[in-house]
């Protein structure tokens, strides 16, 4: 997983359809704008009612999201405006601080999502737990759905969930018929149109189920003439406007944090929504740029500025509208606009049309979408990871106290339950044929270390001992007991052995060397420190037991050096690989994956990857170069490589690996680019082989792409703009292969970018596209860095 995760710079998007900017492009936008249109327009209504606020703040928010927030945030297909995420929040800001106040908490509350924003804090949103997310967003459908309800009765809501379920009995006992049956009518058409069947059922499905249900039913109340209250649209020149904030100071500080981080997680989880539905989508084929999340955030923040000063209801990305734009075949965030046009032409023009409808049909809506906000799928995603507990904690407390509350307690909650398990620690100790075996369940913490010390001491002197690790995590203290306990028990004359969960030895490394941390390079490091004036970095090809650097070449006199490092391997390493060894023998290999990379001699990639033997099917060359298909001077060595990955052995991904300070991109650098009409040949095989280069070199000197970005920052100098570049380069040449090209539209090969930084030894991953395949459609190129893991043990 990666961390500290980098922002996209901010460009317009330059893809264009098949067949040019023409009718085909425009009408797929039209057509995608009107169906979210109709969507929109009761949503909107039913939200306003929801909150209590004046109906015009509903259009408002929703006119500003299509046009605002559709032309400057960083998603082209989602769409913005009110949405039910909020209804609580605001509801409740409207009751304490009445509705202009709340309009200026709104534009705060934008400001703030600037200010996010221009931070490019946008991604830390994504790394609040999905439990938190989706109980906060069940609580707030819990509360919508039972404030509703009291409208589908015929009644009013309360001013909280507590107080709505206090009085339902008494609603129920004296319901209004005419209000009753309107919102039965409406949920009805809800449900049941998406199900209609035949040819018919296709056609009607065509026209939202809400516009529909709400349509039906407000003509349904005409024609039988039902007296109910209907919406009421005043005159827009008496449209309340925003005035200053008027109350405490932490209270409304509070306000407009909650509508920031409520509107700010929900819009970026939507805009990360929608990439997946789009990755998805089969037609049109036209290539839609990724969510930049901090653009969005920014729009988002614009939004609610305008939305809040114009008198409309806070505005966020709505992952319902969003979808239907994606299913109607959306091309560009034209469609959002014309959206927003649409609305703002409906809340100008169709004043008669809209007072006709019965506010009994617009609560059974937005009931039906609180209702649905209990997602079964989440809630068995959430049961299925074990943070059901997390889960249901936040949605009690967003019920009972409110949202801002609800989501700190959860917070707190999930904390709890992750230290819970960081100290959950199952130690049993058991004999069988002559073995004592100790097994260590969970991870060990200092916390574990008394009973640990309790049970190791059980073991008999002189006995064979096992002590099987199974967890990821090992602190200092556990790890000081378990080798003083070695220690102890083999002067006793006793026998100890740590395995993994699967029974592999874990080595044991020297405690009093500085390097001991660097256990699987044991080897290496006892050579490289042997000689150190004999070993020259970069020199050779890579034996058994060398290490980064050295390359395991032998130049110390008659090959002594050779064979120390051959003998320490038949000594140390060999015993513990041989056996996988003798089963890939007989079995074959099946690397997962091709990993191309630079034959510099300071990159070794089982140890950047931490793979083994038969993990990866590795392919070097100066550069990390992948020659595209009919280039002039080709060599296939690479393509033959690429071809047995990809068709023979069937692996799953191809990752190209540039480094730091790499040389081959030094001399690119220096080497002038060669005259197309010259019939002098190039020198050198190394000129040569660079030319295949020169692709990488021109994308980075073109105006056409902005410059690669190492997890937030700009390279150090035009060395490393290169390599990175040239991953970027390289991974589109790879797309050109016919074995790489079928393998991606089969669904079956991920390609990935990867740069490591030999001085950091830190290793970064090209930030779009990874696992999914879509190098070509990159618009940026970022790369992340990677954060470690916790440790499970050492490989042998």
């Amino acid at each position: 997983m990666t961390a500290g995760v980098s922002t996209h710079t901010d460009r317009p998007a330059r893809p264009t359809p098949p067949g040019g900017r023409g009718f085909r492009i425009a009408g797929a936008d039209l057509s995608a704008s009107i169906a979210v249109f109709l969507i929109a327009l009761p949503l909107s209504l039913g939200i306003a009612l929801a909150t209590g606020a004046p109906l015009q703040a509903g259009l408002v928010a929703a006119a500003v999201g299509g046009l605002v927030v559709g032309r400057l945030g960083g998603a082209p297909l989602q769409v913005s405006g009110p949405a039910a995420g909020l209804t609580v929040v605001t509801a409740d800001l409207i009751q304490r601080y009445g509705w202009r106040t709340t309009c200026a908490i709104t534009v705060c509350a934008g400001l703030a999502q600037l200010g996010l924003a221009a931070l490019r804090v946008a991604r830390s949103a994504l790394a609040v737990s999905p439990a938190i997310v989706h109980g906060m967003l069940a609580g707030i459908g819990v509360t919508i759905a039972l404030a509703q309800l009291h409208i589908v009765l015929g009644g009013s809501p309360q001013s909280s969930a507590v107080a709505n379920v206090r009085g339902l009995p008494a609603q129920l006992a004296h319901p209004h018929p005419g209000a009753l049956s309107v919102s039965a009518l409406t949920i009805a058409v809800l449900l049941l149109w998406p199900r209609a069947p035949g040819r018919a059922g296709r056609a009607l499905r065509k026209i939202p189920a809400a516009l529909a249900a709400v349509a039906l039913s407000t003509t349904a109340a005409a024609l039988v003439g039902l007296r109910l209250e209907r919406v009421d649209l005043p005159s827009w020149s008496s449209h309340a406007m925003p005035e200053l904030p008027e109350g405490p100071v932490l209270g409304l500080l509070a306000a407009v944090l909650t509508i920031t981080l409520v509107g700010s997680v929900e819009s970026l989880l939507s805009a990360v929504a929608v990439d997946k539905l789009v990755a998805a989508r089969k037609t049109p084929g036209v290539r839609i740029p990724r969510a930049r999340l901090d653009r969005e955030l920014a729009g988002q923040g614009a939004g609610n500025v305008v939305s809040g000063a114009l008198g409309g209801l806070p505005v966020t990305g709505v992952a319902v509208r969003s979808a239907a734009n994606v299913a109607a075949g959306s091309v560009s965030r034209n469609s959002t606009m014309l959206h927003g046009l649409w609305i703002a032409v409906a809340a100008l023009l169709l004043v008669p049309v809209l007072d006709l409808i019965p506010l009994a049909a617009l609560a059974a809506l937005v009931m039906v979408v609180g209702v649905q906000m209990v997602n079964i799928t989440h809630l068995r995603s959430v049961r299925r990871n074990r943070e059901l507990l997390v889960y249901a904690v936040t949605l009690t407390a967003v019920v009972f106290t409110g949202v801002l509350e609800g989501v700190v307690i959860g917070i707190a909650v999930a904390v709890a339950v992750a230290l819970h398990r960081l100290t959950r620690t199952r130690i049993t100790v058991e004999e069988r044929d002559g073995v004592h075996r100790v097994r260590a369940r969970g991870q060990l913490t200092f916390l574990a270390v008394p009973r640990l010390s309790r049970m190791l001491h059980q073991i008999p002197q002189e006995a064979r001992c096992v002590v099987e690790l199974d967890g990821s995590f090992m602190d200092h203290a556990a790890y000081e007991a378990l080798h003083d306990w070695r220690t102890a028990h083999i002067a006793q004359g006793g026998t100890a052995q740590f395995t993994g969960r699967t029974g592999g030895s874990i080595a044991e490394p020297p405690s009093d060397e500085p390097h001991a941390r660097c256990r699987p390079w044991a080897p290496w490091r006892n050579h490289h420190h042997v000689a150190p004036a004999a070993t020259r970095p970069g020199a050779a090809a890579t034996v058994p037991g060398a290490g980064p650097g050295d390359g395991g070449t032998v130049r110390s006199p008659g090959g002594r050096q050779l064979a120390s490092g051959l003998g320490s391997f038949q000594r140390d390493t060999a015993p513990l690989v041989r056996g996988e060894l003798a089963r890939l023998a007989r079995e074959g290999q099946r690397p997962s994956q091709l990993f191309l990379t630079c034959a510099d001699s300071r990159l070794v990639t089982s140890m950047i990857t931490s793979s083994g033997p038969g993990d990866l099917f590795t392919v070097r060359n100066v550069g990390n170069l992948v020659p595209p298909p009919g280039a002039d001077g080709v060599d296939d060595s690479v393509a033959a490589a690429i071809e047995y990955a990809v068709d023979v052995l069937r692996v799953e991904s191809i990752t190209v690996c540039g480094h730091s300070g790499c040389g081959a991109m030094q001399a690119l650098l220096n080497t002038p680019e060669p005259d197309a009409g010259s019939a002098h040949p190039l020198p050198t095989p190394l000129a040569r082989w660079l030319r295949h280069g020169q692709p990488s070199l021109a994308r980075m000197r073109s105006r056409q792409h902005a410059w690669a970005r190492i997890s937030g920052r700009l390279p150090a100098d035009a060395v490393e703009q290169l390599c990175l570049t040239n991953v970027v380069q390289q991974l589109e040449h790879l797309r050109a292969h016919e074995a790489v090209a079928r393998g991606l539209a089969e669904g079956r090969l991920e390609l990935h970018g990867m740069y490591f930084h030999v001085g950091e030894a830190q290793a970064y991953l090209l930030a779009d596209g990874v696992g999914t395949g879509a190098v070509a459609a990159l618009d940026e190129e970022v790369f992340n860095r990677v954060a470690p893991t916790a440790r499970e043990g050492s490989r042998a």
